[in-house]
């Protein structure tokens, strides 16, 4: 399995995390699990691999938004695949699409159905070979959209947003209040609009996702460790912290599952 990542444009910074590419040349198939990473994203599927299917069985189209995951979920490969990727910046869907983040919560949908000039350059991706050119399209299509929509970012969100970033999600939320011009119910209320989830539920993924760093680089002694050092409770509220938005418990990560990118790993 070939995975490479690529940093986006600095026009682009603003939406994209960075771009990916995957591709799988064995057949046979192979199991996945998804990790709720705090962010959407948009997925090209080469068309003549094995068909991809969600957790309900039902294909992806070729051209895939997403939404937020507030939870780990499974996708079968039924073959050899080749995928090009962008990890988007939370609020995307909004800057981007001009779309709900919260309608496309745990969901996606078809991009290459979205209007405006996102139509157009889905027909060109999806009859481009070359990796290379596929991503080009693809950084062509961000810049486009992004124009089309000129939806401008919601300062007291993305201050929020930046905050709870910055805190790996241990601000609280009256520290958030005290900074900004809402009310909680108009806070909570756009936060939801903009990003998909509550605050209080994306700080927990930034929290989750932080302790999983931690485990990737192997910056602890004993297990316990990560839980003290991202403010849970006790270990028992890590694992199951972990185990809603990863799948497995901490100890299971490394031997149940092998990751193929930040936010996928393969069940073993």
């Amino acid at each position: 399995m070939d995975f490479q990542q690529f940093a986006p444009p600095e026009s682009l910074q603003g939406v994209v995390r960075y771009f990916w590419t995957l591709q799988q040349p064995e057949s046979g198939p192979k199991t996945f699990r998804t990790i709720a990473d705090g962010c959407p994203g948009l997925i090209l599927q080469h068309p003549g691999g094995g068909a991809i299917l969600d957790q309900t069985a039902k294909p992806w189209p070729e051209l895939l938004l997403y939404g937020q995951a507030t939870q780990a979920t499974t996708m079968v490969a039924e073959g050899p695949f080749q995928l090009v990727g962008a990890c988007l910046q939370p609020g995307a869907e909004r800057l981007v699409f001009n779309l709900r983040a919260d309608e496309l919560t745990d969901t996606c949908l078809d991009a290459s159905l979205l209007p405006g000039p996102g139509r157009c350059f889905a027909r060109q991706l999806l009859h481009t070979e070359s990796l290379p050119a596929q991503l080009d399209l693809l950084t062509t299509l961000l810049l486009a959209a992004r124009r089309a929509t000129q939806v401008r970012p919601e300062p007291g969100v993305q201050h929020a947003l930046t905050q709870i970033l910055r805190s790996q999600g241990r601000v609280s939320l009256p520290t958030l209040l005290a900074e900004l011009p809402f009310s909680e119910r108009s806070f909570q209320r756009k936060f939801q609009e903009y990003v998909g989830v509550s605050p209080k539920l994306f700080a927990r993924i930034c929290r989750f996702q932080t302790s999983l760093g931690q485990l990737r680089a192997a910056q602890y002694e004993k297990l316990s460790d990560l839980a003290s050092a991202n403010d849970y409770a006790d270990q028992s509220h890590h694992i199951r912290a972990f185990r809603e938005f990863a799948g497995v418990s901490p100890h299971q990560y490394g031997k149940r599952t092998r990751e193929v990118l930040e936010n996928l790993t393969e069940l073993l």
